[in-house]
């Protein structure tokens, strides 16, 4: 009988949304008249604005007609919408790629993953805690871990709390490590780094010969000026750093599905021998070997997200999400209820009122105002105390939602 991959059974996944589920099914047929508003899953709610449809169609026409039909495609991408992307992303930014450095994917999730294929197991890794998960489960299941401890740690994997004191922002590694995780604009806590805090991060990672796994997937939803929006950005990130971005949320690709991985020529791995090797050839040898490319429809589509006329439609739906990370912001604030984000990120953090656990605080929200956030232990033991609320919903939703917290919590 074939033998499994062990380190599965490790993995504490599964229990956060199942979990979330399962309360919310108990309660709903328990209270059948209840119109319970879901703000947990980080899933966008309004459809692909008409230039990225009409785009998305043509592609799909082309696909019909043998004189313009398309089938294999570049595994890491056309070159047409890499250079789109290192036009209007990048250069704006001050920022320059050669189209050989962008990877086009199915999105910024899967190559957060995927790019562990080509990094030694015995890599140390530093991940923040509260964390995506993603980069905690794909670490266990390749092996890289031991078994999770009391706290919710797992052995092996260095994990660096992210708390109030330390204004969600991780403090450096108390030893040395070769892979860092940072997420900015963060998920779940939706704070942001500014350019002297990614400073500090590029020169560590330069000092300890450190690579940085930077997931800017909600890059698009920063509103002040002075905030990052890449880290290529910042001086040197070029020699420490691999960029991930997406579409999803930005242009509401969640189930259209493209996103994309910068690796720069420059950055640099050592065999086991010593001896440096390009990670951007290694990463495109790993995406010829295990990835198809994306579809022809769906990079058309994704191109015209950065037309004149489709980013101004995109930027709409963008700031329609970001009034509604105001709204729930303002209205949990006048509730008495303290809350980080909601400025630059489609999320809100906020500290449970009353000193509840996390569960309870969901348990509440749920039975006593009918609606749903995410309790923020499911991201990691820091995140105890603390709850998420998503932006990505409609307007009446949201102001009834925080209608009936303010009622409940309001003083």
């Amino acid at each position: 009988m074939a033998r499994i991959n062990d380190n599965y059974l490790k993995l504490q996944a599964g229990y956060l949304f199942p979990e979330i589920s399962r309360r919310i099914s108990e309660f709903t047929q328990a209270h059948p008249e209840a119109k319970v508003i879901r703000l947990g899953i980080g899933d966008v709610t309004k459809p692909l604005v008409p230039a990225v449809l009409k785009a998305f169609h043509q592609g799909v026409d082309e696909m019909a007609d043998a004189t313009t039909f398309h089938g294999y495609g570049p595994e890491q991408g056309y070159d047409w919408l890499a250079q789109v992307i290192v036009d209007k992303a990048y250069k704006p930014l001050g920022v320059d790629l050669k189209t050989s450095e962008v990877f086009i994917s199915d999105g910024s999730k899967c190559d957060s993953g995927n790019i562990l294929d080509i990094f030694d197991l015995g890599n140390k890794v530093a991940i923040g805690d509260p964390v995506y998960p993603v980069y905690n489960d794909t670490n266990v299941m390749v092996g890289r871990s031991g078994q999770i401890d009391d706290k919710g740690y797992y052995e092996g994997l260095v994990y660096m709390p992210c708390t109030e004191e330390n204004g969600f922002n991780p403090d450096f590694p108390a030893e040395r490590v070769d892979l860092i995780y940072l997420c900015f604009p963060n998920n779940p806590t939706g704070t942001v780094a500014g350019k002297e805090q990614l400073q500090a991060w590029v020169d560590y990672a330069i000092a300890n010969d450190s690579v940085i796994l930077f997931d800017a997937a909600y890059e698009a939803f920063i509103t002040e000026a002075d905030i990052p929006h890449s880290i290529y950005e910042i001086e040197g990130a070029k020699k420490c750093a691999i960029e991930f971005r997406s579409f999803s949320k930005t242009a509401g690709f969640t189930g259209v599905r493209c996103g994309l991985a910068v690796v720069p020529e420059e950055l640099m791995g050592t065999t086991e021998k010593g001896e440096k090797y390009s990670l951007n050839k290694l990463w495109n040898r790993r995406q010829c070997t295990k990835f198809n490319g994306v579809s022809y429809p769906v990079q058309k589509a994704a191109a015209a997200v950065y037309s004149d006329e489709g980013w101004a439609q995109t930027k709409e739906i963008i700031d329609f999400y970001m009034e509604n990370a105001r709204i729930i912001r303002e209205g949990l604030t006048a509730a008495g209820i303290q809350c980080f984000g909601g400025v630059n990120a489609p999320y809100i953090w906020l500290k449970t009122p009353e000193g509840m656990s996390s569960w309870d605080f969901f348990d509440k929200l749920l039975n006593e105002c009918f609606v749903v956030g995410t309790p923020g232990s499911g991201f990691g033991p820091s995140g105890e105390g603390y709850f998420r609320l998503s932006a990505f919903g409609e307007r009446d939703n949201i102001e009834t939602a925080i209608q009936r917290i303010k009622e409940k919590w309001g003083k």
